[in-house]
């Protein structure tokens, strides 16, 4: 089972743990979505990241892990 946050809350923690990648000390989150007709489990993506003088490969492969592991224990409510 997954914690419910709202948009902000969930962009500030993917944007923090996004940052703690080796390589990606200046990309930015800038929001998270959410994904239409999805109810439960993960229901939300990262669909645009500000790369900084960070790498496209390392913030590529530091979203997806961010992704995985934030959407194993978070879930977006009040996505209207």
């Amino acid at each position: 089972m997954t914690d419910g946050k709202n948009r902000d809350e969930l962009t500030r923690l993917a944007d923090d743990a996004l940052r703690a990648q080796p390589g990606c000390e200046t990309a930015r989150v800038t929001a998270v979505s959410a994904l239409p007709h999805v109810r439960v489990g993960r229901n939300w993506e990262i669909p645009n990241v500000i790369l900084g003088d960070s790498l496209i490969s390392d913030v590529d492969r530091a979203v997806m892990t961010v992704h995985r592991r934030l959407g194993r224990k978070f879930h977006l409510v009040g996505s209207d």
